[in-house]
């Protein structure tokens, strides 16, 4: 691969010359558009700006969305599948019909019960991974 920089414009533009836009293609191109993603949360009757890659996992209970980073839970007003949406292709996970999970927090898997998986997360968190989703975080981490 070989990387180029031409410095001196006025506007910062990426473009990619490749024989085909594979897997690994897609996946720069992903981790650049992310580059600058950020999500609000309120505490407090605060509101908190969130870079996406500090988030934990994002949680729904009673219609109202939570986000969970390492020290915090901020409530945000993004629906579960608006946040799916905007996080798409950035390594989160739907673990759950109330939970997405960022695969990159995750340190250890456990089998559960029925098929079930339970992840631990980088703060000593536990999560369950529903038997329906189970199969897809085995698949994205190779498993």
């Amino acid at each position: 691969m070989k990387v180029t920089i031409n410095e001196g414009f006025s506007e910062t533009e990426i473009i990619i010359n490749c024989h085909s836009a594979n897997e690994e293609i897609l996946k720069m191109v992903s981790i650049l558009r992310s580059f600058d993603k950020k999500l609000i949360g309120n505490k407090g009757g605060k509101t908190h700006i969130i870079d996406f890659k500090d988030a934990l996992y994002f949680d729904s209970v009673d219609k109202t969305s939570f986000i969970y980073t390492m020290d915090n839970v901020y409530e945000t007003a993004l629906k579960l599948y608006e946040i799916e949406e905007r996080l798409s292709g950035m390594g989160f996970f739907r673990s759950s019909k109330s939970q997405i999970v960022n695969i990159a927090k995750i340190s250890s898997l456990c089998p559960d019960f029925g098929g079930r998986i339970e992840v631990t997360l980088q703060n000593g968190e536990k999560l369950i991974v529903s038997r329906k989703y189970a199969k897809e975080l085995k698949e994205r981490l190779n498993l």
